[in-house]
């Protein structure tokens, strides 16, 4: 890979800002990202100690906690960094590291596309099968279905970053992003890219607005369910098991396909559009699985007084 690249080093061009900003918006980053990590920690730690909430439900809810609180780490404290050192070397990345946070991205991002699918799956068949969803959802069921989202995310993910960095990289070496993307990268080859735009239309672009229309269509035969159910509080309580995996998947899923189904675009607004699923979703994750959910909050307080007690 590296014999062909006079490239050993990129530079970011890091978020499009006014440089004014710089200390404002290196305070709003932070906070978001300190949010996130222990926003994501502590569904992970509550999940694990409460026996209560050992369920596929939560099972899943800890495999997205678990993505989304290093899915932030791979982007925002480079971010930081720039913003902080205004310098070149504050920008600047070697080739390798480059390469894993290109793989490292496409690997948590791609497994995260996949796990929504499977859980919006999992609501579907908890609310339309609520006598069978047990047998139907056992746990060796989960375990394979989180296996089968981590694998094909490392497959999905090796195959993005084999394609582009088998392409010779010989100048300029700036990114026209906040981080090591692929159709950024692929801007800077000396080389016909043309098969790998195709690649990215289809293995990211397709992929992904794939899994969004299976969401869908899980969530248009939930709601048909939920019409079913003859108790007003039976229909509030479905709407609003689901509402929060909604909120989430649409942050998620409308940049990606917005991005990537458009692999040969310059437009700048693409860095700016990235930001919602690199930096919010991981944020939003906690917040919306905490606020918007019953048990989470009575396992939290339960928590918080065995934590008084000692």
């Amino acid at each position: 890979m590296t014999n062909e690249s006079q490239v050993t080093t990129f530079i970011l061009a890091g978020l499009p800002h006014p440089p004014q900003l710089d200390i404002l918006l290196f305070a709003i980053l932070l906070l978001i990202y300190i949010l996130s990590v222990l926003g994501n920690l502590l569904i992970l730690l509550v999940i694990t100690v409460d026996p209560h909430l050992h369920i596929p439900k939560y099972f899943f809810l800890t495999n997205s906690s678990f993505i989304n609180m290093w899915f932030s780490t791979v982007t925002v404290p480079k971010v930081l960094m720039s913003l902080v050192l205004v310098s070149p070397a504050g920008r600047a990345l070697s080739f390798h590291s480059c390469v894993a946070q290109l793989y490292s991205f496409h690997f948590l991002g791609s497994t995260e596309c996949f796990l929504y699918t499977v859980m919006s799956y999992d609501r579907y068949l908890a609310i339309s099968y609520p006598l069978r969803y047990s047998g139907l959802m056992s746990g060796r069921t989960c375990v394979l279905l989180a296996t089968a989202t981590w694998l094909s995310g490392a497959l999905h993910s090796a195959v993005q970053t084999t394609l582009t960095f088998r392409l010779p990289y010989c100048g300029p070496s700036r990114i026209q992003h906040y981080f090591c993307d692929a159709p950024p990268i692929l801007k800077l080859a000396c080389a016909d890219t043309s098969t790998n735009e195709t690649v990215i239309f289809v293995n990211i672009g397709v992929v992904a607005s794939g899994c969004f229309l299976l969401i869908l269509l899980s969530y248009v035969s939930i709601v048909c369910s939920i019409l079913k159910i003859r108790t007003s509080e039976g229909r509030h309580s479905a709407f609003q098991t689901c509402a929060s995996h909604c909120i989430v998947v649409l942050c998620f899923f409308v940049p990606c396909v917005f991005i990537y189904l458009r692999p040969g675009s310059k437009a700048a607004v693409d860095g700016v559009v990235a930001v919602f699923y690199t930096v919010l979703t991981p944020l939003l994750n906690p917040v919306v699985y905490t606020l918007r959910n019953k048990e989470v909050k009575k396992a939290l307080l339960k928590l918080k007084d065995k934590v008084a007690y000692l």
